[in-house]
């Protein structure tokens, strides 16, 4: 089993229709057919949205993607089209709620990775490559890639693991042209994340992107460049042959997986709620990462 533990039940709000609730984000629609985007401040992991929320999460991502957004603008159009209110809305939703363009969304997650870890690291070691893309002898848990590579994954439904798949099965699914299109803006983004980041002392290791067509135009949409999409490592601390410090949910990882947790992953009973020293230091982790990113204090 996996998926949530408690399952929300979406908030009404007069002239907008409910339309989906993900993993952190509600999806709503309004009177003029476009989205209204709500990042919430529940946690995944594990396949398991978890019964305790980290205090300001949502807005942190929220916040963080629209200074990427600005940061990325001659390199893709973004879907953002306000950032006010709606109308009747209630006063949490303030600075986690975008009013967005409604995209013909790509059925792909676009992944890039300038260093080996995660998933990447598994099929390494067992077939030198990754998403069938061959690899040199010799990388480690943490090691740079001779170049950023592009790897793709299927969209996955809330409690199920995105699949990695090949190139060749994307320019399958969604036409060459599209998949050559995908490949080269996701690989300049990441490029340009990647050395914004690194002048304020941060490795990002991967990230994952979500794109949807305006017409003919190919638009980054979701969240971007932030702790749940991205692995961010601090520079200064990176060791390969290792696991690397990151800022994300890693506390919380670690501690599902303590003895002190109680919880066997394995099993089909749902994870426990989060004692509040791991709750705390998680959501430092996310001020952390948007302080060193965008050089401003967060409030």
């Amino acid at each position: 089993m996996s998926g949530f533990v408690e399952k929300p039940e979406p908030i009404e709000v007069p002239g907008l229709v409910h339309l989906h609730t993900g993993k952190v984000r509600d999806l709503y629609q309004n009177e003029a057919g476009d989205l209204v985007m709500v990042a919430s401040d529940r946690l995944s992991a594990y396949d398991w949205v978890l019964p305790t929320e980290i205090p300001e999460k949502g807005r942190i991502l929220t916040q963080l993607s629209l200074w990427w957004f600005d940061q990325l603008a001659d390199l893709a159009p973004n879907h953002v089209l306000s950032t006010e209110l709606p109308p009747g809305a209630p006063a949490d939703w303030e600075g986690r709620a975008l009013i967005c363009k409604s995209l013909r969304m790509v059925p792909v997650e676009c992944v890039a990775r300038g260093y080996l870890t995660g998933s990447g690291l598994v099929e390494y070691e067992q077939s030198r490559t990754v998403c069938g893309l061959a690899l040199p002898e010799g990388l480690v848990d943490g090691s740079e890639l001779p170049a950023p590579i592009f790897t793709p994954a299927t969209k996955a439904a809330v409690g199920e693991h995105d699949e990695n798949v090949s190139y060749e099965e994307v320019a399958r699914q969604v036409g060459a042209d599209t998949a050559a299109q995908l490949r080269q803006v996701t690989l300049a983004v990441y490029a340009r994340a990647r050395d914004i980041a690194r002048e304020r002392g941060i490795i990002l290791a991967d990230t994952k992107f979500e794109f949807g067509f305006d017409g003919e135009a190919l638009v980054l949409a979701d969240e971007v460049l932030t702790p749940d999409s991205s692995r961010f490592w601090p520079a200064d601390a990176w060791q390969p042959g290792q696991a690397q410090p990151s800022y994300d949910k890693q506390f919380v990882r670690d501690w599902l997986t303590s003895a002190e947790s109680g919880w066997d992953r394995k099993s089909e009973q749902p994870p426990p709620a989060l004692p509040e020293h791991i709750v705390e230091a998680t959501r430092a982790k996310y001020a952390e990462a948007y302080e060193l990113l965008t050089g401003s204090t967060w409030s």
